[in-house]
């Protein structure tokens, strides 16, 4: 069972939320546990690692609370601009990106800002870890996608998309990632960094969620989530969630069936079981929280939420190329979180075309 099982959302009201799901009883009930007014714009973004959880806004600060110890923990202090995207990576990173064209790398262990990055020409719109914390994506208004490689800490190549990208995710296996512009999904592949598909949803898109490597929530400025199979490249479930539009989605594992938590502007968060078959039906409420405020973001806490990393040799990959087909070939890695390194700046056109040029 989801022992300790959490729901943690932001509202415009300037104030995060966290809820205890009993998960115990045929429908889901649910406790206030929190509520944390450390903010003094509307939150932005929520991220929540197996202690802490961040939430970002447009006062431009991120705000720490400790789970573990149930007390506020402090506030991280460098974007200059509303916080637009925020992840952990295991137990030891925190990176966030800011309309500031910022991306700030953040320890945990003492909470220092480690890197500060210039990330793109306008503001960054999303970001994302590869699985194996080798790789990073991050997208942003000068519209560019923009590859990190982590290991010998320099930015990869640049792709020019033509369009502001406003999400980014890498699937859970890491063999490719979507980029999300406007109404539309991009469907990329991990070796060549092409799109190889893309599927149109009536509305723009709000948010995502990867349910499996094929499987991909999607939710729009309407109230509907639909769910799109990124190997048909084609919608194959929808359903209505909400009264209005849906804002943030997030998901986990409960035994053999998967839970979609959505939160929406009606103020609900609710959650939906769902069987990840061949044919997908839609899904049954499990529960359904009542917040009255306007919410804005989303994020599933589990005091396990944080997988145990595995120790491997450290990698012999440099180029892009290289470290790409390392990925390629080592279909299920895991490095340990200590093992990321801090990103840098790499601004000269030269060596990005010649990055480029080795694809």
């Amino acid at each position: 069972m989801a022992s300790g099982l959490e729901l943690i959302a932001g509202s415009y009201e300037q104030i995060a939320f966290s809820y205890r799901i009993n998960t115990e009883e045929k429908e889901w009930t649910s406790e206030a546990n929190f509520t944390h007014h450390a903010h003094t714009a509307s939150i932005s973004a929520v991220a929540t690692s197996e202690r802490f959880v961040a939430t970002g806004s447009k006062d431009e600060t991120i705000q720490l609370y400790d789970m573990k110890n149930r007390i506020e923990h402090g506030a991280l202090l460098q974007h200059d601009g509303t916080i637009t995207c925020l992840e952990f990576y295991g137990t030891s990173h925190l990176l966030s990106g800011s309309e500031d064209g910022l991306i700030c790398v953040w320890s945990t262990k003492k909470w220092e800002c480690v890197k500060s990055i210039k990330a793109h020409q306008g503001h960054v719109t999303s970001l994302s870890v590869h699985p194996s914390g080798k790789i990073a994506l991050s997208v942003g208004t000068d519209k560019t996608l923009r590859t990190w490689n982590l290991i010998n800490g320099r930015s990869a190549f640049i792709k020019n998309i033509k369009q502001n990208a406003h999400i980014v995710r890498w699937s859970p296996d890491g063999n490719k990632y979507v980029a999300v512009v406007s109404d539309k999904v991009n469907i990329y592949d991990l070796m060549t960094a092409s799109v190889t598909g893309t599927v149109t949803n009536p509305k723009r898109i709000s948010s995502i969620k990867f349910l499996n490597n094929s499987i991909l929530a999607v939710a729009g400025d309407d109230e509907i989530v639909r769910l799109c199979d990124l190997g048909k490249e084609e919608w194959v479930c929808e359903f209505k969630a909400h009264e209005t539009r849906v804002k943030d989605v997030d998901s986990f594992v409960m035994e053999d069936y998967c839970v979609l938590v959505t939160a929406s502007n009606d103020g609900f968060i609710k959650m939906w079981k769902l069987h990840l078959k061949e044919e997908l039906e839609p899904p049954s409420l499990l529960g359904e929280v009542n917040t009255t405020a306007r919410l804005t973001c989303l994020a599933v806490w589990k005091p396990s939420s944080v997988q145990p990393t595995v120790e491997e040799p450290a990698a012999k990959a440099t180029t892009s190329k290289e470290l790409i087909q390392e990925l390629l070939k080592t279909k299920r890695v895991r490095i340990a979180a200590e093992e990321v390194v801090i990103l840098e700046d790499e601004s000269k056109p030269k060596k990005i075309k010649k990055k480029r040029s080795e694809k």
